[in-house]
């Protein structure tokens, strides 16, 4: 690649930009616009001048709009894995994880009332648990594809199989740069969006094959913890009342492909949530600025301890302290009034997929 010059990015920034002023030193050069369509353009030459191994940022200072221009640090090479079989890696570890957590777990049901084979059954619930999370993941790298932003592949991270549950979750990073608000809120919605279409389609098939026991039989084996309570979200306990398997002569009991919905659904509110760098933290950043995403972030984590989910408050806590947020490279254009909108839908959203008390939804 040809070397560009200080000379050359100053005859780049000035046949997009009307310049007023340029200040010039070793390591950066600052760029004073007189130009009012400035967003547009911003993205035109963010992304040309990252080819060429440079940084655009925009800042407004004394009235003044800045466009700052700096190398990018060299990127290290990873000498001992290459980062294409890290994923892949990962991936091979949870669906195996998925399977016997689905096996063992099939088994269980099978002691009360006979819903299948337990190996068919498993590899039914892998394709369900694994496709709401591919979905989740395909739809940030479908968003950041239209937006030219680069990515890696999804991460998925393996879980506690039996004891616990098989995966949780997956994520994706960004080898590119997100240029304004508007790009970070169409990728970080798109994934939560897509996994619960996925989600919902998983629960009602869930809802339709699990077995439901009579009451006075359930209340028996919760009381010998063979039966556990799990609280459910407004979307399932619509779809259960749907099928009209809700009533107080019966239990339902949750199989296996209704877990991978509920699964699903949580992984869909945790990710909503306006904290940190989760999906629902980016779209905080970018709709309530910088100070306010951080009250959010500790508002969030009060929301996880009433529900009781103190781990995942917690690694919130910690992951927060270590990085605070995601700051796109434009930050002072606004968010587009029709991406305001669609916020006000996700809140609803995660409302809805919200593991609520049984007492809440009763």
């Amino acid at each position: 690649m040809i070397e560009y010059t200080q000379e050359d990015i100053k005859r780049h920034v000035s046949s997009v930009f009307r310049v007023s002023e340029v200040d010039i030193s070793l390591s950066k050069m600052r760029f004073y616009l007189n130009d009012n369509e400035f967003k547009t353009k911003f993205i035109q030459i963010s992304q040309e001048l990252e080819e060429k191994n440079f940084v655009c940022t925009l800042e407004r200072k004394a009235g003044s709009i800045i466009l700052n221009v700096s190398k990018l640090p060299p990127v290290k090479k990873r000498k001992w894995l290459s980062k294409t079989w890290v994923p892949r890696i990962l991936f091979v570890v949870t669906v195996c994880f998925v399977l016997i957590d689905g096996f063992y777990r099939t088994v269980g049901v099978n002691r009360l009332t006979e819903i299948g084979d337990p190996l068919a059954v498993a590899v039914l619930y892998a394709w369900a648990l694994m496709g709401i999370l591919g979905v989740h993941e395909a739809g940030h790298l479908i968003a950041a594809k239209w937006h030219k932003i680069k990515t890696t592949w999804p991460y998925f991270i393996p879980g506690v199989p039996i004891y616990g549950i098989p995966t949780f979750g997956a994520f994706i990073q960004s080898r590119g740069l997100t240029v304004n608000r508007d790009i970070l809120f169409d990728i970080a919605i798109a994934g939560p969006i897509a996994g619960l279409v996925i989600a919902i389609i998983v629960a009602v098939f869930g809802v339709y094959t699990s077995p439901i026991i009579d009451s006075e039989l359930a209340e028996q084996l919760f009381g010998t913890s063979q039966l556990m309570e799990m609280n459910e979200n407004i979307i399932m306990k619509i779809i259960i009342i749907l099928f009209d398997k809700d009533g107080d002569d019966v239990q339902l009991v949750m199989s296996p492909i209704m877990f991978a919905a509920w699964l699903g659904f949580l992984i869909t509110f945790l990710n909503l949530l306006p904290a940190w760098q989760l999906d629902g933290g980016h779209l905080s950043r970018v709709i309530l600025g910088k100070k306010w995403h951080k009250i959010a972030t500790y508002a969030s984590m009060g929301v996880l301890v009433l529900l009781n989910y103190w781990m995942m408050a917690i690694l919130i806590l910690i992951l927060s302290s270590r990085s605070k947020d995601t700051q796109p490279l434009d930050d002072i254009s606004p968010l587009s009034n029709n991406r305001k909108i669609m916020y006000i839908g996700v809140i609803i959203l995660a409302i809805l997929c919200a593991p609520l008390p049984s007492s809440f939804l009763s």
